[in-house]
């Protein structure tokens, strides 16, 4: 553990949510996904989850919902389509808008698709109508009539200028986009259909749909050949190339039939040979999370790449799976869009992996150093909280139950091994012990502590999962309980209760200690310092309160939030905090000055959980915005920095020392604007002046133009004390002449201008008047010569 102080962190990465639902697409290298997110398209990398691109976030459209886009098969080109009417074309590569043009549909738009060759597209809206778009040139080439509904679903064909979509009316259209005339009809299915796919020659077509069927159909007769009952409603279909390998040794090798892969409900992968209806593969349930037990459509899209030979599927709760088809392994799994981030630990050696409770009745864990996740599924209700120790891993939720996971890093998997039931409310805050690893504690809205023995020996390999043993039980506030924790020495406990108390309680019993009275309103978290008999509590009071659980006084207050402070941490090896609050600030506090150091303010709304790694260098963050944000201990950093820095200087003044005294007056300017210094500036132009050296208006042409503002800047200070009025005039008028003339621009010239207006009339009024009693002693002592002139004359 840092026992450094610590006075700066800086945030680093920011992991949001990147997809709330609609379209996923993936490119064709299987570097990059495309997610829909509100009024935006992002554009995802695989391997690192950063949002590399953004296409469609703009100001003055921030209203301006997408409501679907398509990819060129070239990866070039993206079409949006928008809330406002407008279609939209981005180039994919550099992310910058190209044209846009208005879509003529009465309505959204349902869909887009591009035919293969790239060179046409087609919207389909919710007025029934399919519209073709030379979308380079914005000219509508034509409008398909004759489906009924909403248009769902589009296929180009992948040789004849044919394009086949199904709207409501359960009926698949084959149109001749170039005469706009029906060739054939589909008639078949008996619900929603759900995707489109020719076969690779292109003489055969497969329907999917929500009435459990797949549909094999003669595309140039527009007869079925066979229809294939799956039992499960299709949400997404694709004809797989030829030459594939799956899982049981089988190769995609006879090219004379149709392979298809099909998801749906159940959530597992079926591979099928069509024209026989033979089911070639099932994909192993273990391989993927299966659907919730509330039900709904457990996968709503799948992609193939045929590239890389991988299938994603993406889940009806935006989680994105990527799956190697040769083995059906899990490679990837990305987490598309979290609801508020109620609870965060860090277990694991170099706590390497993050596990995440948000407000959702299912765990992810993350892998911290690739992002790749896993999501546990158990409970039947919201987790709420966590507590972890090495790769054991605890979670309460308002099913009023808690379960332990342990966890398998090598293959990154983790097993439900018990379960405890005692609680009769939601168990809002659990505790491991830090040392024996022998019990821990929860607490709940049923106003009770209770204390729970972990099992002695814990297999991965149980079939049934144990149950908890409850071995004590107190009431221990009279309002919910928000937090428990346990002293690093596993002796004390300290609960926080909306009762506005904190309470320490004896670990071997649960004997009640003392109570820690003074804060106003609800206490929402309670700590033990690692080093001290101290605890601090936070309270919906905004206050911070550091207390004695000796004899239970409070030592210190710190006050600096305007709204509740929902969590504190000791770090520094007790000699700090940090403190979030539910206005999105977080504080850093140094407890021996009761000063706050640093606030920090990324997070949008409350802050909920933080969690800190073992060395301090790494913090997490997490709240109602549903960001995890990663924070860094950049104070050695920064000092190094400041030192470097400090460095430089000495050597630049030491070169600006030496240049003065070789009188190279030039490059001596040049530097002492570098490090502005206003006096030296001053000292080398009044040096110029007196000694009428040349090139001064050459070498102020020539600075930057930052170096030109800092100048302007030193001369306006100048032009206050009229000592100094000669060579601030002189600046002013090379400076002047080049930014009348356009070229270049000062930041604020206004401003800088307003400021020296006054005292260059000042000193132009005293010089007219200098020159005024200089004329008048001209002409008396011209009268004078001429009178002693005429004097000797006579």
């Amino acid at each position: 553990m840092g026992s450094k102080l610590k006075e700066t962190l800086k945030a680093g990465k920011e992991y949001g949510s990147f997809y709330t639902g609609g379209t996923i697409l993936w490119t064709l290298d299987g570097n990059f996904f495309l997610c829909r997110d509100g009024n935006k398209v992002n554009v995802i990398s695989i391997k690192t989850l950063d949002v590399e691109k953004v296409l469609g976030a703009d100001d003055s459209t921030s209203e301006d919902l997408i409501y679907t886009f398509s990819l060129t098969s070239n990866d070039e080109n993206v079409v949006t389509a928008h809330r406002s009417g407008l279609l939209k074309l981005w180039d994919f590569k550099i992310g910058e808008l190209i044209k846009s043009w208005k879509n003529l549909h009465v309505g959204p738009v349902s869909c887009l698709e591009y035919s293969p060759s790239a060179e046409l597209l087609a919207s389909g809206g919710t007025d029934s109508l399919i519209r073709i778009w030379d979308f380079k040139n914005q000219i509508c080439k034509g409008t398909l009539k004759g489906a009924q509904g909403v248009i769902s679903v589009m296929k180009f064909h992948v040789t004849e200028n044919i394009l086949i979509g199904a709207g409501d009316d359960t009926t698949i259209h084959a149109w001749d986009y170039e005469t706009r005339k029906i060739l054939r009809s589909f008639v078949g299915h008996i619900s929603r259909i759900t995707s489109l796919s020719f076969s690779l020659d292109g003489k055969f077509l497969v329907s999917s749909s929500r009435d459990k069927v797949l549909i094999f159909w003669d595309f140039n007769k527009g007869n079925q050949i066979r229809t294939i009952p799956i039992y499960e409603a299709i949400e997404a279909m694709e004809v797989l190339p030829y030459d594939i390998k799956l899982p049981n040794g089988i190769v995609l090798s006879d090219h004379s039939k149709v392979y298809v892969a099909c998801a749906g409900e159940e959530g597992i992968v079926k591979i099928w040979q069509i024209n026989d209806s033979k089911m070639l593969h099932k994909q192993n349930m273990s391989l993927i999370s299966k659907a919730s037990e509330e039900g709904g459509l457990a996968i709503t899209q799948m992609l193939f790449n045929q590239q890389l030979e991988q299938i994603t599927l993406v889940s009806f709760d935006h989680n994105i799976i990527i799956h190697d088809l040769s083995t059906f392994s899990c490679c990837k799994q990305l987490i598309g869009f979290n609801d508020e981030i109620l609870d965060v630990v860090l277990l694991g050696k170099k706590d390497q992996y993050l596990a995440m409770a948000t407000n959702s009745n299912d765990l992810k864990v993350y892998d911290t150093f690739t992002m790749n996740s896993i999501i546990l599924k158990g409970h039947t209700d919201t987790v709420l909280a966590l507590s972890a120790h090495k790769n054991f891993l605890l979670s309460s939720g308002k099913d009023n139950s808690i379960r332990l996971w342990k966890g398998d890093f090598e293959s990154f998997s983790f097993k439900c091994v018990a379960v405890g039931m005692k609680h009769t409310g939601a168990v809002g805050s659990i505790a491991i012990s830090k040392m024996s690893m022998t019990f821990f504690v929860s607490v709940s809205q049923d106003q009770c502590l209770k204390m729970w023995k972990l099992p002695d020996k814990i297999e991965m390999e149980s079939l049934e999962n144990v149950k908890l043993k409850c071995v004590n039980t107190q009431i221990a506030h009279e309002q919910d309980i928000n937090c428990v924790t346990i002293s690093p020495n596993d002796r004390y406990v300290a609960t926080a209760s909306q009762d506005r108390t904190a309470k320490l309680w004896d670990v071997v019993d649960l004997k009640l200690i003392g109570i820690f009275r003074g804060h106003r309103r609800g206490v929402w978290s309670v700590r033990f310092s690692p080093v001290d008999q101290i605890i601090v509590t936070n309270a919906a009071d905004c206050l911070i309160k550091l207390w004695n659980i000796i004899d239970m006084t409070c030592l210190k207050t710190f006050e600096g939030h305007d709204n509740s402070v929902l969590r504190t941490e000791f770090i520094s090896n007790g000699m700090q905090l940090l403190s979030v609050s539910a206005d999105g600030l977080m504080k850093l506090w140094t407890i021996k000055s009761s000063e706050c150091i640093q606030t920090l303010d990324n997070h949008e709304s409350r802050i909920w959980t933080m969690a800190i790694t073992e060395d301090e260098t790494t913090i997490y963050t997490g709240g109602s915005d549903s960001k995890l944000i990663q924070w860094h201990d950049i104070t050695e950093a920064k000092k190094e920095e400041e030192a470097q820095k400090k460095k430089e200087v000495v050597l630049q003044e030491q070169d600006l020392s030496n240049l003065l005294a070789q009188k190279k007056t030039m490059k001596a300017l040049r530097l002492a604007l570098n490090l502005n210094k206003p006096y030296m500036t001053l000292k080398i132009i009044n040096f110029v002046i007196k000694n009428q050296e040349e090139g001064l208006k050459d070498t102020i042409e020539n600075l930057r133009p930052d170096q030109k503002q800092s100048l302007l800047e030193h001369a306006v200070d100048w032009n206050s004390n009229s000592k100094n009025c000669r060579p601030a005039q002189l600046v002013f008028s090379l400076l002047m002449h080049d930014i009348i003339a356009g070229e270049y621009q000062i930041n604020g010239l206004n401003k800088i201008l307003e400021g020296s207006l006054p005292y260059s009339e000042r000193h132009f009024k005293r010089m007219t008047e200098y020159m005024k009693d200089l004329k008048f002693i001209e002409y008396t002592m011209n009268c004078m010569q001429t009178c002693n002139d005429n004097t000797k004359n006579k």
